[in-house]
């Protein structure tokens, strides 16, 4: 049997700490993902998620320890080499985009690296490309509508169109749901559901506070508190009462529907 070559892990965190002044806010993780994992990580506001995130993105670096991403070390890569193959869609990066964009625009300008548009000749299997994502995400009859006028879900579609349009090795999504109504988040887990099953989709970090947000076909849980690292591993062992209880410091039970959704609520008070 000749060797089998493994590939190298997507994300590697050793003994990862960034420190603010002087507060951690993430504390010694070790943490590494897998290719084709889809992950999510879960705590409280202020535990660090948002920290775990941008360390993935090559925005933040450790203060101690070793992170790399795609095989790539930070502190001895061109973080503008490693950048195009991180897809990233969050709240950060709404804020920057051309409120005077189209739909069609806002996603095409990823392609050239850019937030606002100065060159109308996009190649047409870019456009394509474009046009073949916002499909995915049930985007396709706002394609020309300005990218300011679009509700929050629409908007956040708009936003996981774009940080695909890079063909990225990993995907992050910062809190995709968030400010969404039961609607909107439906639809939304829904879709991401059916990119987290795809098996030429990129590996998948999302970040939530809320359990209902994790949509079929996510693998693995991250459970972060205070900056450490509370449980991290396959969902179906991870994702527990009591780890879920002592993540954000109340008694919760964590239910398991039959269509691979997950729900959470706390004890009554007796």
């Amino acid at each position: 049997m000749g060797e089998i070559a493994l590939m190298s892990d997507v994300l590697e965190l050793v003994d990862v700490s960034v420190v603010r002044e002087g507060r951690a806010l993430v504390d010694q993780v070790s943490w590494s993902v897998k290719e084709g994992e889809r992950w999510v990580i879960l705590g409280p506001n202020g535990a660090g998620k948002t920290t775990l995130l941008n360390l993935a993105s090559s925005y933040l670096f450790p203060s101690s320890g070793s992170a790399s991403i795609l095989g790539e070390q930070l502190g001895k890569v061109d973080v503008f080499d490693l950048r195009p193959r991180i897809g990233v869609a969050g709240i950060a990066l709404a804020d920057k985009l051309p409120r005077s964009q189209t739909v069609l625009q806002t996603v095409l300008t990823a392609a050239y690296g850019m937030t606002a548009s100065w060159q109308e000749n996009y190649d047409e299997i870019d456009e394509q490309r474009a046009r073949a994502f916002l499909d995915r995400l049930g985007m396709t009859a706002y394609l020309d509508r300005k990218f300011g006028t679009l509700s929050e879900g629409e908007r956040k579609r708009t936003l996981i169109a774009r940080a695909m349009m890079t063909d990225p090795e990993l995907l992050l999504l910062d809190e995709p749901a968030a400010g969404l109504d039961l609607g909107g988040r439906e639809d939304l887990v829904r879709r991401l559901g059916r990119l987290a099953r795809d098996p030429y989709a990129p590996s998948m970090i999302m970040v939530t506070h809320h359990v209902e947000e994790i949509a079929p076909g996510f693998t693995h849980v991250l459970m972060i508190r205070q900056g450490k690292v509370l449980a991290a591993g396959p969902l179906d062992l991870e994702l527990t009462s009591s780890n879920l209880s002592h993540c954000f410091g109340l008694p919760l039970i964590v239910e398991r529907n039959g269509n691979d959704r997950w729900t959470a609520q706390g004890l009554p008070l007796t």
